[in-house]
């Protein structure tokens, strides 16, 4: 019996592909209102037909989420979150990726609010703290800003 690699795609999509919608909040249920108690109307902003959103499947199965969206500040990205099953197995940096591989031609400010058990992460891939600590959904967070390192040859 040989192991292979899941099969991992990413889809973009807009809030009126309801399929693909209910996928994404189900995930976000999930992580964020069962699993970290963020209450219902709070994770449920009403901002979903703003934001372009993203699914991550692992063989066909739907295993994490992401939206961004314009703000007043730029473009902020926003409800990356991974079943608990499926994390820290890489899979949060490939939607990450994805992500920015989509909004830096943009040429906006990119930033997020980190809980802070997700800064390193952040850090690891190209994000920067720019803000103290403060209290959001009753999670301790972190404003971090994208900064675009040019490649030396």
């Amino acid at each position: 019996m040989t192991n292979r690699a899941p099969e991992i795609k990413v889809i973009k999509f807009l809030a009126a592909e309801k399929d693909m919608l209910e996928a994404a909040l189900a995930i976000r249920t999930t992580v964020f209102i069962i699993g970290q108690e963020v209450p219902h109307e709070l994770e449920h902003d009403g901002m979903e037909e703003i934001c372009t959103h993203y699914l991550l499947y692992s063989d066909n199965l739907p295993i994490g989420t992401a939206r961004w969206r314009y703000s007043g500040n730029g473009i902020k990205l926003e409800r990356f979150a991974i079943l608990a099953e499926f994390r820290n197995a890489g899979y949060g940096e490939i939607i990450l990726k994805k992500v920015l591989e989509d909004v830096i031609p943009l040429g906006k400010k990119i930033y997020l609010h980190a809980q802070e058990d997700a800064v390193k992460f952040y850090m690891r891939n190209g994000f920067t703290s720019t803000s103290e600590a403060f209290w959001e959904a009753g999670i301790r967070h972190f404003q971090m800003e994208y900064f675009l390192i040019p490649l030396t040859p």
